[in-house]
């Protein structure tokens, strides 16, 4: 059985909520500008990897399920959350 170590990047948010994907962690995981990148949640972890195409394709399914919460009204409600 070979070692493993986990190394760990950290990036901080800006006001918009957004992050610098660490220099690190785009080679690895090989993205380049425009890439997406999908982010998994189970119990206490979140992974994330680069997007594949079915990864998009749900998540266009589900945009439709949602729909319901996109309105002007709920954007006024939730905005500050």
């Amino acid at each position: 059985m070979g070692n493993t170590h986990a190394l760990m990047f950290v990036s901080r948010l800006t006001k918009k909520y957004q992050a610098t994907v660490p220099e690190p962690v785009r080679r690895f995981l090989q993205l380049k500008a425009g890439d997406r990148i999908a982010f998994e949640i189970e119990e206490n972890t979140i992974t994330v990897r680069k997007a594949s195409d079915a990864d998009l394709e749900f998540a266009r399914s589900l945009e439709t399920m949602l729909s319901e919460w996109s309105s002007p009204f709920d954007e006024e409600a939730y905005r500050d959350l």
